[in-house]
């Protein structure tokens, strides 16, 4: 619902602002007056092309600021946050329109239950740039139209917006045909989306049948590389360190044999160096600490210090003769075995991976990849009768939804035509065809069709075709006043709904967009006062002229404002005889008002 739109330096609006009711809105004023450029302003929040013509005179730009009220799970609401659009905001204001701040309401963003605010800008420059903006976020001229055509329909002379489309027809159509319809239509689309799943996996398997052979093949001769070696995780960690002790055999024996020399003394077999040792010269200072120990404590505490670091160095040196014997002279056979599987394992992580624990995931993939791929056949006729079978189904399901569409198409047309016998149509015929598809898809075997004979006799052809724009205004208005409850936008705006009647069809054109107004909000621009006299909030457009010295002589100038209960009688006197200080015409204007209400 647009609750505020703000309108600076379009066309002859100098500034403009304008609160709009939940309900009937209705937009009048004298030809000429600029009742267009409202419908321009909200055209524009739609991404309607822009002109630089519409500018006003001897100003740099136009600018159009509009704020709605959309339930938080608008599809709107998806498509501005998609743009970046910070449209949940939980502070009291949003600010930061396109060009200039707009303050939000004292509740904030969603100040109604299940609710948020939205706004809409857009500026023209004199030079005919145009920009665009979504809640603050600046937004290519076609976003800012998603985002506003999926609020608000347009029905002018030149723009029949809704249900233009076959898709958008089948779906009001769809709308109209109830809720149990609803059900078995989604019962329908999940099946539907199962069945293109298999179709899709069963043409992959076929069609790429040798692909998926030689996928196969190699696979199992990659696998059988792997099993070959069978490599396990950690295990290149392990080559690594052990071909470095390998390599280095001769001088760690050295090296161990010489600290185990220096911390127990050589082998006496071996040498007859006598020279003192680590272990003996700690034994020898704990000898002569323990016959004194007794006597005094510190060294006593030295004296145990001293043991444990003789026992610490005997253990050293047992375990580095050890070491030193247990490299034994096989040292190069065993490299050479190092190196070969060393070797191997390179060869596997050039070709599957980057370490062992990568390949031997790989191979683990693989294997479930094989089995899948060796099942083809087995899946392939599985997926055959599958398919065959949900087809079967499907075929039944679209039958019966076709079956209950033609159920409803026969009573929507039947509701429309009756809606346009009132508004001076009584010829017109709505028909609703429902015609079989040759193959299924994801909304069932059916093409819906919307065609109009306006005149007896006429031929019945496709919305927007073989009508006028007047009598295609009213058209969609009958077809809007009957889907109000079932499926419709927001917002509706009709301008000119009512071109080319008068009179009684007048009040029954009022009185059905007082209908449509109960369950959308409603935005017309209109001529008639027995249209105006329906409306809940009236909006007047009054061109006034200013005459100056200059060259061009002076401009003119639009006031756009919502009227009292009084400046309404003194409007639809003017409406309806050129004179609101006609006495006459001013009671007529409140019979006109009184009788409206009481419908």
């Amino acid at each position: 619902m647009i609750d505020e739109v703000r309108i600076s330096d379009l066309g002859v609006i100098e500034g403009a602002e304008l609160r709009l009711h939940p309900g009937f809105n209705v937009v009048t004023g004298e030809t000429g007056a600029g009742k267009t450029m409202v419908v321009t302003a909200l055209g524009l929040l739609l991404g309607a092309r822009a002109e630089s013509s519409a500018v006003r005179r001897g100003a740099e730009r136009a600018q159009v600021d509009a704020e709605l009220t959309v339930r938080g799970d608008h599809r709107a609401v998806r498509l501005a946050e998609e743009a970046g659009a910070w449209v949940r905001e939980d502070e009291d204001t949003i600010e930061d329109t396109i060009d200039g701040t707009i303050e939000g309401t004292e509740d904030g963003v969603g100040r109604y239950a299940g609710e948020t605010a939205l706004m809409l800008g857009r500026t023209v420059s004199a030079k005919g740039r145009s920009r665009a903006g979504v809640s603050g976020r600046a937004v290519p001229i076609s976003v800012l139209g998603e985002v506003g055509s999926a609020l608000v329909t347009v029905h002018g002379q030149t723009d029949q917006l809704r249900l233009r489309s076959a898709g958008a027809q089948r779906r009001a159509l769809d709308g109209y045909a109830g809720e149990e319809f609803a059900a078995l239509l989604a019962e329908y689309r999940s099946r539907y989306a199962d069945l293109r799943a298999e179709r899709a996996e069963l043409e992959d398997i076929t069609a790429h049948e040798r692909r998926r052979r030689l996928e196969a093949e190699q696979l199992q001769q990659a696998l059988e590389q792997i099993d070959e070696v069978d490599p396990q995780p950690g295990e290149d960690a392990e080559l690594k360190a052990e071909a470095l002790k390998l390599e280095n055999v001769e001088d760690l024996r050295e090296a161990a044999s010489a600290a185990s020399a220096a911390l127990s003394g050589p082998d006496v077999a071996e040498s007859v160096d006598d020279a003192p040792h680590a272990v003996a010269l700690v034994e020898r200072a704990r000898s002569a600490l323990s016959a004194v120990s007794d006597q005094d404590p510190e060294l006593a505490e030295t004296a145990a210090q001293i043991e444990s670091v003789s026992a610490m160095l005997n253990d050293a040196a047992g375990q580095l003769g050890a070491y030193a014997s247990s490299l034994d002279e096989s040292g190069p056979e065993r490299l050479a075995q190092v190196h070969q599987r060393r070797a191997d394992l390179d060869r596997l992580t050039r070709l599957y991976g980057p370490d062992v624990e990568s390949v031997v995931a790989w191979a683990e993939e693989s294997r479930a990849r094989l089995s899948t791929l060796q099942s083809d056949g087995d899946r392939i006729e599985v997926l055959r009768a599958s398919v065959a079978e949900a087809e079967t189904q499907l075929w039944e399901q679209a039958a019966e939804l076709r079956r209950r569409r033609i159920r409803a198409a026969e009573l929507l047309a039947e509701a429309v035509g009756t809606e346009l016998a009132a508004l001076s149509m009584p010829h017109a015929t709505m028909v609703v065809d429902v015609a079989e598809t040759e193959e299924l898809g994801p909304d069932g075997a059916d093409a819906v069709a919307m065609l109009l004979a306006p005149h007896a006799g006429a031929q019945p052809l496709p919305l927007g075709r073989g009508a006028s724009g007047g009598e295609l205004s009213r058209v969609m208005l009958a077809i809007e006043v009957v889907l109000a409850a079932y499926d419709s936008a927001d917002t509706f705006i009709f301008d000119e709904v009512d071109a080319g009647v008068g009179g009684r069809a007048a009040v029954q054109i009022g009185r059905r967009l007082a209908m449509l107004a109960e369950h959308v909000q409603v935005i017309v621009v209109t001529h008639l006062p027995q249209v105006a006299a329906f409306a809940q909030n009236h909006i007047r457009v009054h061109k006034s002229s200013v005459l100056d010295d200059s060259a061009s002589g002076g401009f003119t100038a639009s006031d756009v404002r919502s009227l009292s209960d009084e400046e309404r009688v003194d409007e639809l006197a003017r409406m309806l005889a050129g004179q609101e200080d006609s006495a006459s015409a001013r009671a007529h204007a409140r019979e006109l008002i009184a009788d409206a209400s009481a419908t």
